[in-house]
């Protein structure tokens, strides 16, 4: 968000004070906010349609995230020879849209996930 010069003086102070989440950046003439975003808790599904081919970058990925990860549960299914994995995260929206997004362009993987809206 960018403020004009005119409500840099008391904005700036009020925003401050009552919202402790914001980190203000000042610039001659205006100053903008940035808000940061803590960590919620969320889940992500995966469905890997074929493991021989698509399980190896899968776990690349998922290592290159483990920092998000608090758990993870995978089962394979011979019957239709896929995998399906499920993952529960405590990540910023960032984050998650990172690793989705990764997930997502491996060839063969269906990714569907979301985040709690406060914890």
């Amino acid at each position: 968000m960018l403020l004009s010069p005119d409500a840099e003086g008391c904005a700036g102070k009020l925003i401050a004070d009552f919202c402790p989440g914001l980190n203000l950046r000042v610039r001659p003439g205006f100053f903008y906010v940035r808000v940061i975003m803590g960590k919620r808790l969320g889940f992500v599904g995966i469905i890997i349609e074929n493991r021989e081919k698509s399980s190896s970058p899968v776990n690349r990925i998922l290592s290159q995230y483990g920092g998000i990860i608090v758990s993870r549960t995978g089962m394979p299914y011979e019957k239709k020879r896929c995998c399906v994995i499920t993952l529960i995260v405590d990540a910023t929206t960032d984050e998650m849209g990172a690793l989705t997004g990764k997930l997502g362009s491996v060839e063969g993987v269906t990714v569907k996930s979301a985040l709690g809206k406060k914890i």
